[in-house]
């Protein structure tokens, strides 16, 4: 119910009350399990991104070929919720408010565990020493939000929906790409 009502609406246009009404849920439980509406407001993206996040514990990306997994996992995360890239991204834009410094949180764990792997990977001779985990960070971010963020007009140009089939085509695509261009980066450094 979060999610439906932060999805659809401001933050500050959101009450508890309304949540509470859709959940079939006593308002007075949100505050008991919750503590307030930010706290709701900051689990309800844990949540949504728990999958995600759950990933970098594992080995999924532990080599370059994992990147069209992670890809898929995204793209299928974000298809069931295919407003919330915007509602990160608007949560971001705005210098203060709610769930800014919760997410950044997360951006950080995600960062910090995306350059254990990365060192994993030089170690392994799978990466190019060189390699800036925060270029492929950006790079692996700007594929897998941009085609979310712009998914109605992409889907109006190409006069087709951004269906589970499509993003499974594009998942497969940008995973080879990060991976021939980790490969290539290795390449070079080796000769």
């Amino acid at each position: 119910a979060a999610r439906i009502c932060f999805l659809a609406d401001d933050y500050h246009d959101v009450s508890t009350r309304r949540i509470a009404d859709l959940a079939g849920a006593n308002v007075s439980m949100i505050r008991y399990y919750f503590g307030s509406k930010g706290g709701l407001f900051e689990e309800m993206i844990r949540d949504t991104l728990q999958p995600l996040l759950d990933v970098l514990d594992g080995d999924m990306l532990a080599t370059p070929a994992g990147f069209a997994d992670y890809f898929r996992l995204y793209y299928r995360t974000m298809l069931a919720h295919p407003e919330f890239p915007k509602l990160i991204l608007k949560v971001l834009a705005l210098r203060a408010g709610p769930g800014r410094r919760f997410i950044q949180q997360l951006l950080e764990r995600g960062r910090a565990r995306g350059a254990q792997r990365i060192e994993s990977m030089k170690q392994h001779g799978r990466v190019a020493q060189s390699l800036n985990p925060d270029v492929l960070r950006m790079s692996f971010v700007s594929l897998a939000m941009t085609p979310m963020l712009l998914k109605d007009v992409f889907e109006e140009q190409m006069e087709a929906p951004m269906d589970a089939a499509f993003l499974e085509l594009l998942a497969q695509f940008n995973g080879q790409l990060v991976a021939a261009g980790l490969a290539a980066a290795a390449m070079k450094q080796a000769s």
